[in-house]
């Protein structure tokens, strides 16, 4: 075994608490705590993010640039999304209580809580994961740029990413003022969201009475 390592040292740590170390916190049931090597300086190739989530929660689309992830489910559900990028595919993958997920490295991915009380933890083959998250790519790409490169309104461009956060991390954010459909609304009656007014109708209305399902759940992807 090869290290650099010096197990003699009187600051050589080989136990940490990672309660203590929080990556992010949108509330009290969404936050991820974080372990790398700047927590134990004893970790080599290994590191890990514990992740707490409640249902309709989603740790927004990223990649890891130098390690790949293995998304372990501790309690709850919850299904980790990953576009293939040699099949251009979205592949979902529910996961429970003991079974896991792998995603390569490099590979664009997501992971969305479909019960309250998720417990995921994702385990990396880097001792500091780095992260390039999609919140960031929208934010910081010039917007002229993605007008040019996909033929767009700039303004339009501006105007819809405008209520993007950088480093969202978990989503969709507290004060989300995004229009939801009836049904949405009356799944998740605390949501501040507004609602769209109520169509005036002759006739009862025989529009499909399925809840709304997310489309990037059900299609048809440094932290320091």
């Amino acid at each position: 075994m090869s290290s650099n390592i010096d197990y003699t040292s009187p600051s050589t740590q080989f136990t940490f608490d990672v309660n203590d170390s929080t990556l992010f916190k949108k509330d009290n049931q969404n936050y991820i705590n974080v372990l790398g090597v700047e927590q134990l300086n004893t970790l080599e190739n290994t590191s890990l993010l514990d992740i707490f989530l409640s249902k309709d929660n989603v740790i927004e689309p990223h990649y890891h640039q130098n390690a790949a992830e293995l998304v372990y489910c501790v309690s709850g559900a919850a299904i980790v999304s990953i576009l293939n990028p040699f099949t251009k595919q979205i592949q979902n993958y529910p996961i429970t209580p003991g079974q896991v997920a792998n995603v390569p490295q490099g590979w664009w991915h997501y992971e969305i809580a479909t019960e309250d009380d998720t417990h995921l933890l994702a385990i990396f083959d880097a001792p500091t994961p780095e992260v390039i998250l999609g919140s960031d790519i929208l934010r910081f790409t010039p917007s002229n740029i993605m007008a040019h490169t996909y033929c767009l309104d700039e303004k339009q461009w501006k105007k819809t990413i405008a209520p993007v956060i950088p480093s969202t991390y978990i989503g969709p954010p507290k004060d989300c003022n995004r229009v939801k459909s009836t049904s949405e609304k009356q799944k998740n009656p605390d949501c501040k969201c507004k609602q769209k007014p109520k169509p005036k109708r002759k006739q009862p209305n025989y529009m499909n009475p399925y809840p709304y399902h997310y489309p990037y759940v059900y299609p048809y992807g440094s932290y320091y």
